[in-house]
């Protein structure tokens, strides 16, 4: 069995972007399936956009190389209420301050720091709101 985790997002590419700097992954490059599909006549160009330098779907973009594969996917409605689900970034307890810096200068905000016998985190959230943790 394999599976990904799909985020819905506003901005797609821009959330891609985050994760895969944030994870250490890259954006999937679908770009001869895309040529394939649009030459068919399967698509349309309008259903795809030029980013960084290479097409990619206009609202499906995955993140490889960091773990399960994320896809991100645009919805058209805003975050609106916490996450059931969020991701855990484990760094170990040194690295957690250098980290978070890390990720603020990519986008992240940082949120409340909890130190419980069970262990010790900081609240984040991505660019679009979603709620993560660095432990």
């Amino acid at each position: 069995m394999s599976w990904q985790l799909t985020i819905d997002a506003h901005d797609p590419h821009a959330q891609a972007d985050f994760w895969a700097a944030a994870l250490g992954g890259e954006l999937e490059d679908n770009s001869q399936l895309i040529a394939t599909v649009l030459e068919k006549g399967w698509a349309q160009e309008s259903d795809t956009l030029v980013h960084d330098g290479r097409r990619y779907w206009r609202d499906l973009v995955a993140v490889r190389g960091a773990g399960p594969r994320l896809l991100f996917q645009r919805v058209p409605e805003e975050k609106t209420v916490k996450n059931r689900l969020h991701l855990d970034l484990h760094v170990g307890e040194e690295r957690i301050r250098p980290e978070v810096q890390r990720l603020v200068a990519l986008g992240a905000l940082e949120g409340r720091e909890w130190r419980e016998v069970g262990g010790h985190w900081i609240a984040m959230t991505d660019p679009e709101g979603n709620e993560f943790d660095v432990e």
